[in-house]
């Protein structure tokens, strides 16, 4: 098992699910379909793969004032991602994630971990761990 301590940028309950590491930045407005939870961008390198339920990685996102509703609509269809790890964070895209809490939704937990250990936790299941004072951790099995 791999652990990994990292930054928690928006609090929600512990997570697991298959790790996807993406290879390249993505926009959520119009890279993500909210209706499917599928990478819709047919320039990404993992375009057609599916993030609902997994364990995203992103070594960056592509600015859109919209990325907050895509994500927001994510939650609300059930195709978001069980977690976010993030590489710095992205303010826009993780306002969906407090959006989605106030609307009374689960939101997925959001958290920061440099993306030269994104690699690591590739086609590995990954929990996301968040005690009780807020101290997060990544690990993996397998």
């Amino acid at each position: 098992m791999t652990m990994q301590p990292c930054d928690l940028l928006v609090g929600g309950a512990s997570a697991s699910g298959e790790a996807l590491v993406l290879d390249r930045p993505i926009s959520f407005w119009g890279g993500v379909d909210p209706k499917t939870g599928r990478i819709a961008d047919v320039r990404h390198p993992q375009h057609g793969l599916g993030i609902a339920g997994r364990v995203l990685f992103l070594p960056g996102t592509i600015g859109s004032s919209s990325a907050s509703a895509v994500l927001l609509e994510l939650v609300r269809n059930g195709n978001a991602p069980a977690a976010l790890v993030l590489d710095e964070p992205d303010a826009i895209l993780l306002l969906g994630l407090i959006v989605a809490r106030e609307m009374g939704w689960t939101p997925p937990p959001a958290v920061k971990l440099a993306a030269a250990r994104h690699a690591g936790f590739a086609g590995r299941r990954v929990s996301v761990s968040i005690d009780d004072l807020g101290a997060v951790a990544l690990s993996a099995d397998g």
